[in-house]
């Protein structure tokens, strides 16, 4: 794979109705409450009028999530835009591998490399950002394999069932 909105081996896609099931598990996950600022879980409603209303130009949404799949067609994550802003040209991006099998294939990587060439070429951004917890160490890591530099701090940024954890902010210059 290696054009458009494909990289290394995955695949960015729109979201579609088959979807509803997927984000209903992802979103619901307390597990992943944390990483996504979610206190309360989605109804599959509210869940299917969000993929209705996805068709909706990130100009006007300010935001963009698309499914991450692997060679075989596997939807393994999710990759979003956030926050776009463009007068300023720049959107926040975050990501998610689900399950704990699919982690560590380098989906994350090349998912977010798709992501970076997307935002460059098609989007024409000048910048994307990412907040990362301290402690959250493979992200970390991700983000600074594809070149983001770390930029700021923000203290006891988050509230865990450990305490207060540090959150990271990381920019990348297109």
């Amino acid at each position: 794979m290696g054009n458009g909105l494909t990289f290394g081996n995955v695949k960015l896609r729109a979201l579609e109705p088959a979807d509803v099931e997927l984000l209903y598990q992802w979103e619901n996950n307390p597990e992943i409450w944390k990483v996504s600022n979610t206190l309360a879980p989605f109804s599959k409603y509210t869940l299917n009028g969000y993929i209705q209303n996805s068709h909706r130009d990130i100009y006007e949404s300010r935001q963009l999530r698309l499914i991450v799949e692997n060679q075989e067609g596997k939807a393994v994550g999710c990759i979003d835009l956030f926050d776009f802003e463009p007068f300023h040209a720049r959107a926040g991006v975050g990501i998610l591998i689900y399950a704990t099998e699919d982690r560590r294939n380098g989906y994350a990587s090349d998912a977010l490399k798709a992501m970076i060439r997307y935002c460059r070429n098609y989007l024409r951004l000048h910048q994307i950002y990412a907040n990362v917890g301290a402690k959250n160490i493979p992200s970390l890591k991700l983000f600074e394999k594809a070149g983001f530099e770390r930029t700021g701090l923000k203290k006891e940024w988050q509230h865990t069932s450990e305490g207060w954890e540090d959150e990271l902010i990381f920019q990348l210059i297109l």
